[in-house]
């Protein structure tokens, strides 16, 4: 789907030679790309056949693989551009509302708000996901306005130097329980797999994410790379968990405006602005995001956990029980 924003004219001359260059620099990838695809491990997929190891991580060959290349190489981040990051299935969706609503409270009231006919997805659209827009003019994200809200689930380390080593751009992460993680994503992933694949068992997608091959994969290594730049540079990256924006949203919402340079002045606050920003957003909130954890057996509960302890052992991360 086309990202929503603001409608920007420009003339036909502007337009052909942007989607000129655009082509262009998709060519350019997709050289890249059929040139290093050949080469990389392959481990099987939980949506399509297989995924394949890029730079340490896995990710699916058509989509993932390709829209990285373009980042790496063509993206060209603004200074007041806002970064969603997350690892698939970790409450991305209800973030994105509330970033939404925070950033452009003063723009939209709540009565007619865009997220309640829009949708998140639309509103805070996917970085990663640009050269698959069949109408990539309406994904110029040179027109954007500022600030730009885009979300990714690239991990901290692909990231291109313009992205990593700009001082102004912001990141917001959420991590999740791994628990959580595992089967919110293979219920998920699951309705997405072709119907001449057979369904993947719980049991399948729990070895395989136990080894780390999970789409954008693994797991833990994508939530260190953030928590420990997060940890050098708490100006540029808010790192969250989902289980604290579930326990006190209001307390996450505040933190999210004085972190991206919106601060809610003590009469929004008097007024209740921050309550009709989480209820406004609470259509997205525990009806999708709550899993069951009775999928896992006792045995599977504590070889994640004993995995994750290893993992996140003297790094200072911990998640609750």
């Amino acid at each position: 789907m086309a990202a929503f924003q603001p409608s920007l004219e420009c003339d036909n001359i502007s337009n052909i030679h942007s989607d000129q260059t655009d082509s262009d620099l998709i060519q350019k990838t997709d050289e890249r790309y059929i040139e290093t695809l050949p080469n990389l491990p392959k481990g099987k997929g939980w949506m399509t056949e297989h995924l394949v190891q890029f730079q340490g991580f896995w990710l699916t060959p058509n989509a993932a693989l390709k829209n990285l290349m373009w980042v790496q190489d063509h993206f060209k981040p603004r200074p007041t551009d806002i970064f969603l990051a997350s690892f698939p299935k970790s409450g991305t969706t209800w973030l994105k509302a509330l970033i939404f609503a925070t950033v452009n409270r003063t723009r939209y009231g709540f009565a007619d708000h865009p997220l309640l006919t829009t949708g998140p997805h639309d509103c805070f659209p996917f970085l990663d996901a640009h050269l698959q827009e069949k109408d990539r003019s309406r994904f110029d994200l040179d027109r954007f306005p500022s600030p730009r809200l885009l979300s990714i689930h690239i991990p901290y380390i692909l990231l291109p130097n313009s992205m990593t080593d700009h001082q102004s751009c912001r990141f917001v992460y959420i991590c999740r329980d791994p628990k959580d993680v595992l089967v919110s994503k293979w219920l998920f992933l699951n309705k997405l797999r072709p119907k001449d694949f057979p369904p993947i068992s719980l049991e399948e997608a729990f070895e395989l994410f136990c080894q780390g091959i999970s789409h954008y994969g693994p797991f833990w290594d994508h939530v260190l790379g953030y928590w420990e730049a997060s940890l050098e540079t708490p100006e540029k990256i808010l790192f969250l968990k989902y289980e604290d924006l579930k326990k006190e949203p209001l307390v996450v919402v505040k933190r999210l405006g004085d972190f991206l340079g919106y601060p809610f002045s003590l009469e929004e606050e008097s007024k209740g602005v921050v309550e009709e920003i989480v209820k406004l957003c609470s259509f997205e909130n525990l009806s999708t995001l709550e899993v069951n954890k009775s999928y896992l057996t006792t045995e599977m509960v504590e070889r994640l956990d004993e995995i994750t302890y290893e993992k996140l052992l003297g790094s200072g991360l911990v998640f609750g029980s």
